[in-house]
């Protein structure tokens, strides 16, 4: 079959193609032949991480990246009971792990699979996995009806998924991004729109009761400050917080939490629902053909994607 392997870490030059033998199902893995996948910062990022890529696959080379997928199931494992050959289905496969989506062939259990609603294309279910997931999970227990939130980068992957979600849950949402996608982040039902170029949002921002940081940093720190007591920020850039922050934290009584977005397949079966019902949709910034994923990369790379990068399937 098609695949993208990396054979050591670096950049897109060590994107290689190569045919390599289909996967083999084990049990509770369906097989899917892929249509769409997508694209993250995370996949970016891994490619030039040789202690990251051993953290993931040990000593296994070449390794394939990507985790999004969106495609049809052509055969199942023993112990299969969720879907049959023919149905469309997507999800974000083993996060953190081995998911091997930049493949013509992905084999999935089907715990982290949802089927495609009859609305949705692949390329909208591939957007729909891993940005969508980290909103959704960073979200869903946390918010509620009234709450005043704040999401930066709201015209990323994540940021964009998370206005629409928090929107939908009764939130007033406010959510940073440049003056030329004030528009875009309007339209996905943000209330408020902050100019991170020309405002400081932590002089505009008040009240608020919780905080998606997809930046970190100072914009993490400063965050803080336009926090009410009682309030949460969810973090999705680091896994420790600094003394000094948790003190400023703790000063503001505000409840901090880092989150590592995981395959779930329950929540996979939310997020078809909202994109049956309307309640999400994303936003499609490129396709690109299987074989110029060196372009995604590079697009992904730039920091200045609107929306969700996405693959068409393998030629």
């Amino acid at each position: 079959m098609k695949s993208i392997v990396l054979e050591e870490a670096g950049g897109v030059e060590n994107l290689i193609f190569k045919d390599i033998e289909q996967p083999a199902t084990v049990d509770g893995e369906v097989l899917v032949k892929v249509e769409a996948i997508s694209i993250n910062p995370v996949d970016v990022k891994i490619k030039y991480a040789e202690e990251g890529l051993n953290n993931l696959y040990g000593e296994e080379r070449p390794v394939i990246l990507g985790w999004d997928i969106a495609g049809t199931v052509i055969a199942t494992g023993n112990a299969v009971s969720l879907f049959e050959v023919g149905d469309a289905v997507f999800g974000m496969v083993n996060f953190p792990g081995k998911g091997k989506a930049y493949a013509e062939l992905v084999a999935a259990p089907e715990s982290q699979l949802a089927k495609i609603p009859s609305n949705v294309s692949y390329k909208e279910a591939a957007a729909t996995t891993l940005a969508a997931l980290t909103a959704l999970q960073a979200i869903q227990n946390t918010v509620k009806a009234g709450d005043r939130v704040l999401v930066h980068a709201g015209s990323g992957g994540v940021g964009h998924f998370a206005i629409q979600i928090a929107k939908n849950m009764g939130a007033h949402v406010v959510a940073t991004s440049s003056a030329k996608n004030r528009d875009f982040i309007m339209s996905l039902g943000a209330d408020e729109h902050i100019d991170y170029q020309t405002q400081a949002f932590e002089k505009v921002a008040s009240k608020i009761d919780f905080v998606l940081d997809t930046l970190g940093g100072e914009v993490l720190s400063k965050s803080l400050d336009v926090m009410v007591s009682g309030g949460s920020i969810v973090s999705i850039t680091t896994f420790q917080f600094s003394k000094e922050l948790l003190e400023k934290a703790t000063l503001h009584e505000v409840k901090m939490s880092a989150l590592m977005v995981h395959s779930n397949g329950e929540d996979m079966n939310t997020l078809k629902g909202m994109l049956a019902e309307g309640i999400i949709k994303p936003h499609l910034s490129k396709a690109f053909p299987f074989t110029e994923m060196a372009k995604a990369h590079a697009e992904v790379e730039s920091g200045r994607t609107v929306g969700k990068i996405v693959i068409r399937k393998p030629e």
